[in-house]
């Protein structure tokens, strides 16, 4: 077999219906709607969901839980991200936004203690976990709460 003898398998590929153009055509006049109702109109049909006035499934099914407005939506840092700054470093969520370690600061940054931490840092964050502080204050440094 060579390049130029491929081909696309026989019925793979059909001429498209080229509707409303002619009773010749097979599909000219009514284009394959058939006459009146909902679905023959521009615009026509039902929007997504709608089950001809049958109560809907999203309205059958029953609801769970909520949503708290009031939650507080904190960004996580793991300490491993931290060990990128120079020891000695004073990092705050500002410098972590600026340094591009975390995108947003939202309601507050929370330290969280995946990894390991080398260098000595003062960290200022709005929480801790038990492990990221016991990670930062062996490796010589501090944690701060804001």
């Amino acid at each position: 077999m060579k390049l130029y003898e491929l081909q696309p398998a026989p019925g793979s590929k059909t001429e498209r219906k080229r509707k409303g153009r002619g009773h010749g055509s097979g599909n000219g006049k009514t284009a394959g709607r058939g006459h009146k109702g909902q679905n023959s109109r521009a615009g026509g049909g039902v929007r997504p969901g709608f089950e001809g006035g049958q109560m809907p499934l999203h309205r059958r099914l029953p609801k769970r839980g909520f949503t708290n407005i009031f939650a507080k939506k904190f960004v996580e840092v793991n300490v491993s991200q931290l060990d990128k700054f120079e020891e000695g470093a004073v990092i705050t969520p500002e410098l972590l936004k600026e340094s591009g370690v975390i995108s947003k600061i939202r309601d507050g940054v929370v330290i969280l203690g995946r990894g390991e931490v080398s260098k000595q840092l003062t960290v200022k964050a709005t929480r801790f976990s038990k492990s990221a502080v016991e990670k930062i204050e062996a490796a010589g440094g501090k944690a701060e709460v804001i």
